[in-house]
């Protein structure tokens, strides 16, 4: 166990620093009062049992090496979150820009859908991780989606789980149907975008202000 520790360490770093990075370009655009496109980013490290299904499904031995982290690169996933379709496209941009990591494949299930209707923007990353015996470069997986293509592929995941990957012939067809009314929602709320920044401008400076006033009643109640 001690070898599998030390070969997921540098991935559950590159996790953490990742998650507060992503997470910083949300404060970013808040502090320059624009829409963020990043709604919220989570990680995780992959489990060793969904280790151990890849390593089967690749033909690859299960153990630490070199090929286990070339012919698995998202050990280390991290999922951004967006309201609308279009910050996809704005965080993706945002990617290619950094140089703190570097894009190694790209693949748009988003214009190019699957067959069972999963969308979503996915790219491979390689980053360099600071350790205690020298810098480790793991690649790493960002999948960026919309919060409804993100319950549905949670519904789907779980489904298939249940299932083992052999979904009934009308279950597959309903959540071909919803991934479509999903994908429907998002371009509906795309077209009145502006009215929702508008008032999801106004509902943040009224919490700020009622805020503000708790606080000065506050202030004022304290004994001098």
């Amino acid at each position: 166990m001690r070898m599998w520790n030390d070969f997921l360490a540098p991935y559950k770093q590159a996790v953490v620093e990742l998650k507060v990075k992503l997470k910083g370009l949300r404060h970013q655009y808040k502090l320059e009062d624009l829409h963020a496109p990043v709604e919220f980013v989570t990680g995780r490290v992959k489990p060793l049992a969904s280790i151990y299904d890849k390593t089967l499904e690749k033909g690859i031995p299960f153990e630490p090496s070199p090929e286990l982290a070339a012919e698995v690169p998202d050990i280390a996933g991290l999922r951004i979150m967006c309201q609308f379709v279009d910050d996809i496209g704005s965080v993706v941009s945002m990617l290619r820009m950094r140089n703190d990591l570097k894009i190694v494949e790209e693949r748009d299930y988003i214009s190019n859908k699957k067959q069972s209707g999963y969308r979503s923007y996915h790219i491979i990353i390689e980053y360099p991780v600071q350790t205690i015996h020298g810098e480790k470069t793991i690649l790493a997986e960002i999948q960026i989606r919309t919060l409804a293509m993100n319950f549905w592929a949670s519904i789907e995941h779980s489904l298939n789980y249940k299932y083992q990957g052999e979904l009934p012939d009308v279950i597959r067809q309903r959540l071909e149907g919803a991934a479509e009314a999903a994908f429907r929602l998002d371009e509906e709320m795309s077209t009145i975008r502006d009215e929702i920044h508008e008032a999801q401008s106004y509902f943040s400076s009224f919490k700020e202000t009622e805020k503000r006033d708790i606080q000065d009643t506050t202030w004022k109640g304290e004994p001098e």
